[in-house]
């Protein structure tokens, strides 16, 4: 069995921006050059060459009309004049030459080559004597001044190209100066990325997007810190309010292990354990309750009927406490929200009124209030003291009223319910004798987020 290895991938070599910018201002630069350079040197070629032919039609001006006489001096004259002249007859028979002998050639300017060596040539015909007089220079002299001048552009090339090299690398490294500066500002967490113009668009864009992003991080950082602190504050409390019920429970079932009781005792100890159980239950299912709010989303608002919520509620209290008289006075209101919300709030009133304030009548009241709608439900019973009216909103608190086998998290899901829909709940007296609890909601909550109860 082999055993395959695998090596790391090699990382692909990267360079900075201002290498770039300078690799980028040399690449164009030498382009230009180059261009500008091979334009420079045709120019130059065919400027010289055209000095040459000047050279050799101001010489045949002077030689042509004189040619009888100057004929007499061409032995003589050699090729020290810098010009090999040849004159031949009409029929093309040569009469007088430099040492250097030209072929016959065409009327006008023609490139000749003698002895391996090319000549610029320039042929005329004697207007009297009708004969044909060619003269002719060294193309050399004007390929020699060509590639020396070409030498020299291609030198101003080479320190023109190696300057802007020079200048894109200085001048790069200002430009992205703004782009440096921010991605230390980045490293460092600094929630002022840009706080002044760096005169670089693109670098004022992405400062202002990246510190929009960190921002968010920083928010939404902010924001789990805080969850988790209030999730750590609440799974213990929680875990104390379950505890205790669960320790009675231990002790109970301790008891009925160890000792012999009469059935009186025995019942009494049941009906105790029972009693636990149940404030067991109840505090799972209204800590799953709370869950589900915080867990709502926007995308979880419907358009509610309150009017139907409010009768659906009072058939579950009249079939959950028969004993109870349950009234309605309802305007015709719809409003979007979360429809098991809105049922959990009103039902949770009615069942806190019946079993911690003994209420016999309840009665629920649905009004417009400006962009939203105002639940008022009002009881007959014990009421709820005006110093406990804002704590035992809070979760796991209860009233002094308040039965033992209450979870304390039943107006505590009013309050979440009520913040959901953009509002609040709380307690006054009631005309009835008991207590009112009023629950205000909002058409348009906005995002929906639950404040701490």
């Amino acid at each position: 069995m082999s055993t395959r290895t695998t090596e790391p991938r090699a990382r692909k070599r990267s360079f900075s921006l201002r290498t770039r910018v300078a690799a980028a201002t040399a690449l164009g630069a030498t382009i230009v050059v180059a261009a500008l350079g091979i334009f420079v040197s045709m120019a130059i070629s065919r400027n010289n060459l055209a000095q040459l032919d000047r050279r050799l039609e101001t010489a045949s001006d002077v030689l042509v009309p004189n040619a009888a006489t100057a004929g007499l001096f061409l032995g003589a004259l050699g090729d020290e004049g810098a010009f090999a002249i040849t004159i031949r007859s009409t029929t093309g028979d040569v009469l007088v030459s430099t040492p250097t002998r030209l072929p016959q050639l065409e009327l006008g300017w023609s490139t000749a080559e003698v002895d391996d060596t090319k000549y610029r040539a320039f042929t005329a015909q004697v207007p009297v004597l009708g004969t044909y007089v060619s003269l002719a220079v060294p193309y050399s002299e004007a390929q020699d001044i060509t590639s020396e001048q070409n030498r020299q552009v291609a030198l101003v090339a080479v320190i023109a190209v190696t300057s802007a090299t020079a200048l894109g690398w200085l001048f790069g490294g200002r430009a992205v100066r703004p782009l440096v500066d921010l991605t230390h500002r980045i490293s460092r967490r600094d929630p002022q990325l840009m706080p002044t113009a760096s005169g670089a668009r693109e670098a004022d864009e992405l400062a202002a997007a990246a510190e929009s992003m960190l921002r968010d991080v920083s928010e939404a950082q902010t924001a789990t810190n805080a969850a988790l602190a209030t999730a750590r504050d609440f799974a213990a409390v929680s875990a104390h309010e379950i505890r205790t019920p669960l320790t009675a429970m231990r002790t109970d079932i301790e008891v009925l292990q160890a000792h012999e009781l009469s059935p009186e005792q025995r019942s009494e100890i049941l009906a105790d354990l029972a009693r636990s159980q149940g404030r067991v239950e109840s505090t799972l299912s209204d800590l799953e309750r709370l869950a589900r709010g915080e867990l709502s989303s926007d995308s979880d608002l419907v358009d509610c009927d309150l009017g139907e919520i409010c009768d659906l509620v009072a058939d579950d209290a009249k079939r959950t406490h028969p004993d109870i008289g349950v009234t309605i006075d309802a305007a015709n209101l719809t409003l979007r929200g979360l429809p098991g919300g809105l049922r959990l709030t009103l039902g949770n009133a009615i069942t806190n009124a019946v079993r911690h304030g003994g209420a016999r009548t309840v009665h629920i009241t649905l009004a417009p209030a400006g962009d939203g709608a105002v639940f008022t439900v009002d009881d007959d019973g014990n009421g709820v003291p005006e110093s406990e009216r804002t704590i035992v909103f809070e979760r796991f608190q209860r009233g002094a009223h308040a039965t033992k086998s209450g979870s304390g998290l039943g107006l505590a899901l009013v309050a979440q319910q009520a913040a959901l829909h953009g509002g609040r709940a709380y307690f006054t007296d009631s005309p009835l004798g008991g207590a009112r609890l009023v629950v205000t909601l909002h058409e348009n909550p906005g995002s929906l987020s639950t404040p701490r109860a």
